[in-house]
């Protein structure tokens, strides 16, 4: 699976959980924090898969991937420590520590596979 696939949605997921916190408690904060996460996995995600169709890998994208997602998942995690809320802080951090996981696999793994030139 390409990374791109996952931190699109990663992203948007982010950017409408900052929103919703934003409705329901007037965190402007939170509504910062997750467009401003959401918005810089999508468009890392952007850069991925535009050099995935020239056939190529993002070194940069990848690496922002992972450090935001381990940032979210030290700074979400150590809120859900504090609160044991497991909504916005244990959700949006174990997510998290999934897509570091991802991204971690996907740079040992050699990034995206780009498929063989059809003749």
């Amino acid at each position: 699976m390409h990374d791109f696939c996952f931190t699109i949605p990663y992203g948007m997921l982010l950017i409408g959980g900052g929103f919703i916190g934003y409705m329901k408690k007037g965190s402007i904060t939170s509504f910062a924090g997750g467009a401003g996460t959401g918005l810089l996995l999508i468009l890392a995600g952007y850069i991925s898969l535009k050099a995935f169709e020239k056939k190529k890998n993002s070194s940069i994208a990848m690496v922002l991937q992972t450090v935001i997602a381990a940032a979210l998942t030290l700074v979400m995690g150590q809120r859900y420590l504090l609160t044991q809320k497991i909504m916005p802080a244990g959700l949006v951090a174990g997510i998290s520590a999934l897509m570091t996981c991802f991204y971690v696999y996907k740079i040992a793994t050699g990034g995206n596979k780009i498929p063989p030139k059809a003749e």
